[in-house]
């Protein structure tokens, strides 16, 4: 199944991801409705096309050693998960 590559910043501290860029990977198979040799016309309704895209990958092109920003701000502000 085609899928999403999500490239991005990995905070390894708080251990969040922050995407920057996200790009379509083909599958290349004819019977999946998000691949460019998909075999049908646009419109396909055919049962045994492939309407689902695999889950997204995330690709860390940075890898930070501090924590993101949201961390930062709530550890600023006071607050743990929106708890005061």
């Amino acid at each position: 199944m085609c899928h999403n590559i999500i490239d991005g910043r990995y905070h390894t501290t708080c251990g969040h991801f922050i995407s920057m860029s996200t790009r379509l990977q083909d599958c290349l198979r004819p019977n999946c409705l998000f691949s460019r040799r998909h075999i049908h016309p646009i419109g396909c309704k055919s049962q045994s096309c492939i309407r689902l895209m695999a889950l997204p990958v995330r690709n860390p092109i940075r890898i930070s050693p501090t924590r993101c920003g949201d961390c930062i701000t709530r550890e600023r502000d006071g607050t743990i998960l929106g708890v005061q």
